[in-house]
């Protein structure tokens, strides 16, 4: 078994250099390809910016191959990786490169010279910067960096989004990171004739171990996706690429049960992670190609996959599977204790994939970790087959008069009713109630919003009155992070009446 992530990338390179391993537009590299670009790198790293095991070294690029050539050789130099949102501005990543202490940042001149720049300019002390442009000039030397680094010690360096405040950076060590990978081959039953498709940006988790790592270290190639936008050409790109295992969020998957489906595809499964999945996205995407879009479950604190429905067993819809091998989860109620079937309380999950800790942060890595466990801070319950169900975050857990209300039931329905396209569900401070459920809907034809009227009236005959929101707000897009995810803290600093087309309940 490798210790690190590059001895195992080198491994299975060996076997076969000369196949092509990633697509990215019209680029294509190949094993060998990559092996040599990391090779490079490291150099740079170790004899030009004095890098050694367990310094950290920040990435912030679009999605390229040059990206994945990084990654790899900053783990060939015994180096910690911090992938920075490509979409932050100077502000944000400054306070990921200071709280990281990088001393390197690697990025790319052509699209991210000014941000770098600005960034670099506000740190004291800043990163040296690494520009990719300047591979070719790099004359590899022999180092040997990784092999002083042990599978338990970091390996990457991953900032939560930062919903609760100042992102946190999850320490995730090689051994973590292989352990999910082979956990997740494990659950997919991975071909030898398979190919990924890397859709998401790749400083996401999700999209680092699934899409990137898990192929890659499995001789399978993936196929990268520079841009979502336009929609129409991402999606095209992935049918002509031969792509046949699609891991992704669920507004792509809504976005392709609506298109044109080509009349061949090589689709065998897909996976919806990084936001819950409504169900009818899932019957729609399933019953226009015909093939299992597995709803699963991770977090970065756990490498991140901690469950999926399986490809070949009973798949329940509404359920985020069970866990993967090697992973367990566990309903626990406030004081720690183990709650039976179908009862509501916060998953836990233990197992290899389990981070270390948050970097530098020793409080909240005691609030998260307990005994081995990872708190996920996410409500749930199990049933009596073992197979996981989220109701909400705890934190977004909604109590009107005591009772509990859990935002995604709400959001099922509101997704059931005509002409919704995506719904959030918040709680308000009420002064009689404690709390009520405000519902935030974005408009499938913006001309033509829903009736809200209507859409009070559809819910009053589906939900306990309790649980009726008091207020409904059409607005035209939800607000997201990078990856999709609805940020419902931006919504509860709109929880006060606008100009916009609201409804009273």
């Amino acid at each position: 078994m490798a210790e690190t992530l590059y001895e195992a990338f080198a491994a299975t390179a060996s076997r076969m250099p000369e196949r092509t391993v990633v697509f990215c537009g019209e680029e294509e590299a190949t094993y060998r390809r990559i092996l040599q670009e990391a090779e490079a790198i490291a150099s740079a790293l170790v004899r030009e910016f004095q890098v050694g095991p367990g310094d950290r070294v920040a990435i912030w690029m679009p999605n390229s191959v040059a990206f994945v050539s990084a990654l790899f050789g900053i783990w060939q130099a015994g180096g910690i990786a911090v992938p920075i949102n490509s979409f932050y501005k100077p502000a944000e990543a400054g306070y990921v490169l200071s709280n990281s202490e990088s001393k390197v940042l690697i990025s790319s001149k052509e699209t991210f010279g000014e941000r770098v720049a600005a960034t670099t300019a506000m740190l004291t002390p800043s990163p040296a910067v690494f520009w990719v442009q300047e591979l070719p000039n790099i004359v590899s030397q022999s180092i040997e960096g990784y092999r002083a680094v042990q599978s338990e010690q970091p390996a990457a360096l991953i900032y939560t989004s930062g919903t609760t405040g100042r992102p946190k950076g999850a320490m995730l060590s090689h051994g973590n990171l292989l352990a999910n990978v082979e956990s997740c081959r494990s659950a997919l039953r991975l071909q030898e004739d398979d190919r990924f498709g890397l859709v998401l940006p790749m400083f996401h988790s999700f999209m680092l171990t699934v899409g990137l790592l898990l192929p890659l270290l499995s001789g399978v190639p993936t196929v990268i996706l520079r841009s979502l936008s336009p929609l129409r050409n991402a999606m095209e790109e992935l049918h002509r690429r031969g792509v046949s295992v699609l891991p992704v969020m669920p507004q792509f998957f809504a976005a392709m049960a609506h298109a044109p489906v080509p009349e061949t595809h090589r689709l065998r499964c897909c996976i919806s992670g990084s936001a819950p999945l409504p169900i009818r996205i899932l019957q729609d995407f399933e019953a226009a190609y015909g093939v299992p879009l597995l709803e699963g479950y991770g977090l970065s604190e756990a490498s991140p996959v901690v469950s999926v429905n399986p490809i070949n067993g009973v798949r329940k819809v509404g359920s985020i599977g069970l866990p993967i091998p090697g992973v367990e989860v566990t309903i626990r109620d406030d004081a720690g204790k183990i709650l039976p079937p179908y009862q509501v309380g916060e998953l836990w999950v233990r197992g290899p994939n389990v981070m270390l800790g948050y970097w530098k942060n020793e409080e909240a890595t005691a609030k998260a970790l307990r005994e081995g466990w990872l708190l996920t801070g996410d409500l749930g319950y199990l049933d009596e087959e073992g197979y996981i169900y989220i109701t909400d975050r705890k934190k977004d857990l909604i109590l009107v008069r005591g009772n509990n209300v859990y935002p995604r039931e709400i959001e099922e329905w509101i997704y059931q009713f005509p002409g919704v396209k995506d719904a959030a569900v918040i709680g308000e401070p009420d002064p009689s109630r404690g709390e009520h459920p405000v519902a935030f809907i974005e408009p499938a034809d913006p001309q033509n919003p829903p009736d809200l009227q209507a859409l009070a009236s559809f819910l009053r005959e589906r939900l306990a009155d309790y649980k009726l929101p008091r207020r409904y707000e059409i607005i035209p897009q939800l607000p997201r992070n990078a990856t999709g995810k609805i940020l419902k803290t931006v919504l509860r600093e709109q929880t006060r009446p606008s100009s916009r087309e609201s409804l009273r309940g």
